[in-house]
């Protein structure tokens, strides 16, 4: 429906605007972490949205992760990938990559609006091994559940006992997506989704495809956000693709699986049913950028959600990049 394309560098309370890795939408306020390892962070901000367009985007505050009575930010590593609050308590939970290369797991914990370190979630013994975890395709997506009961987290990329990363034939490329229950703060399911091959020609020596963003939408029901970056194509290097994925009885439990080279399984059902390609010609310099984060927005006056979509710029660190926000409708019926 409408793209809005904030400025390069925004300055905003002795930091910067950008690296917007993932969004959550509570209580009529945006929710946004920023992707710096070296000053984690989490912004907040209105977004007026009406007559299906994006009007305006004004930060409001910034919350960082500050904690003088708990070890945990000094024993971790904040890559922060993804976020959602509860809308009830108003604790925001946070995911982070970690940094296999330095030997960090990655982590999904909860904070209070002070950035204060309230507590983190165990793991499950199959992605508890850094030794199996490829760096920077650890968790990088994240929803809450319908029921409010717990939450999904979704790694990036396959596991190195799982298979192989996608390359431009078809490989069995899983990902692992994890229910956590926030009763027993532990993973209680788990589910196989396979990526999709990469379908562009290599331009360079950078052709990835992995999983950036999940959204429930109804019990057992995900938007999935699959994202293919290759360099040598400028600005015009990202694939992004919206899947609609279903949990049915046929898909097997992989919580208790070790490997899944070895072992057999039948992964998440999953169609196409958004491509960015073709909206190409409505975006800014016909651009997809780095597609990081979904949430859904306000109600529609057809009755219909909204969705929104952000892009992580780096910071501009790899190249020109945008900070867009995308809003889409969500037809359900």
């Amino acid at each position: 429906m409408d793209e809005y394309v904030l400025a390069d560098s925004i300055a905003f309370k002795n930091t910067i605007i950008g690296g917007l890795s993932g969004v959550d939408f509570v209580n009529d306020q945006y929710y946004f972490v920023v992707d710096d390892d070296k000053n984690p962070r989490v912004l907040i901000s209105d977004i007026s949205i009406f007559d299906n367009k994006i009007h305006s985007v004004n930060f409001k505050d910034v919350i960082y992760l500050n904690d003088s009575t708990s070890n945990f930010y000094k024993e971790n590593a904040l890559d922060l990938e993804s976020v959602f609050v509860d809308e009830y308590t108003n604790e925001i939970y946070l995911v982070s990559e970690g940094s296999i290369n330095n030997n960090k797991l990655p982590t999904v914990f909860k904070i209070d609006k002070n950035g204060i370190f309230l507590e983190q979630f165990k793991l499950p013994k199959n992605l508890s091994n850094i030794k199996t975890i490829k760096h920077n395709a650890a968790f990088e997506a994240s929803s809450k559940s319908i029921d409010q009961k717990g939450f999904w987290v979704a790694m990036e990329g396959p596991l190195n006992v799982d298979g192989e990363e996608p390359t431009f034939s078809k490989t069995s490329s899983p990902i692992r997506i994890t229910y956590f229950d926030k009763t027993s703060k532990k993973a209680t399911k788990q589910f196989g989704y396979q990526l999709e091959n990469i379908t562009k020609p290599a331009k360079g020596d950078i052709n990835l495809n992995g999983v950036t963003a999940i959204l429930e939408y109804k019990e057992n029901q995900f938007l999935v956000v699959e994202r293919t970056y290759q360099n040598g194509y400028g600005i015009h290097g990202n694939i992004v693709r919206i899947f609609d994925v279903v949990i049915d009885e046929n898909a097997t439990n992989t919580l208790d699986i070790d490997s899944l080279k070895t072992s057999k399984f039948i992964p998440l059902k999953k169609r196409l049913v958004f491509n960015f390609e073709g909206i190409k010609d409505k975006l800014t310099e016909n651009s997809i950028d780095n597609i990081e984060g979904i949430t859904f927005g306000p109600q529609l006056p057809n009755g219909n959600k909204s969705l929104l979509l952000i892009s992580d710029d780096n910071f501009r660190v790899y190249g020109k990049q945008l900070n867009q926000f995308i809003l889409l409708e969500l037809q359900t019926k």
